[in-house]
This record gives structure tokens, sequence and C-alpha cells, in this order.
């Protein structure tokens, strides 16, 4: 995957930072978004982080997953 792409959340996931729900527990299974970075480096060193993929699914509301909880959007 490469910034850019669509993906899909396929597990469920419970979030408690989404605007319109905050502080409650809010399940984002089968939301699409897009990758906007893949985290690789810190400080000009490389990094490998448990959820490298940040994902926007609105304009307000961005998380980081791993390779175990999205696929490609269709």
């Amino acid at each position: 995957m490469k910034v850019g792409d669509r993906v899909r959340v396929k597990t469920s996931l419970n979030v408690f930072h989404h605007p319109e729900h905050k502080s409650k527990a809010f399940d984002i299974a089968g939301l699409e978004g897009e990758i906007v970075r893949i985290h690789t480096e810190w400080h000009d060193r490389p990094i490998s982080p448990n959820y490298p993929y940040e994902v926007r699914f609105a304009p307000k509301f961005v998380t980081h997953l791993g390779d175990h909880e999205i696929e490609a959007a269709s």
C-alpha cells in the first residue's frame, strides 16, 4: 500500500477519538479512507511502528492503523 490508496477497515475496531463520538467507543469497521502518510522514519532514523499507516476518514478524523486492520478498497 502507498500514500493516496483507498483502504477499508476490515476488523472490528473501537476508537475513542472520533469527532462525532467524543469519549465514547465507536466501531470503525467498514469505514473507507485514504492513506495520507506511512511512518518509516523519525528524526532521520528508520523505525518499525506497529501501526504505520496514517489514514484520513474525514477532514477531522485521522487514525493510525496496521496491515492486519486494513485492506485495499475496490
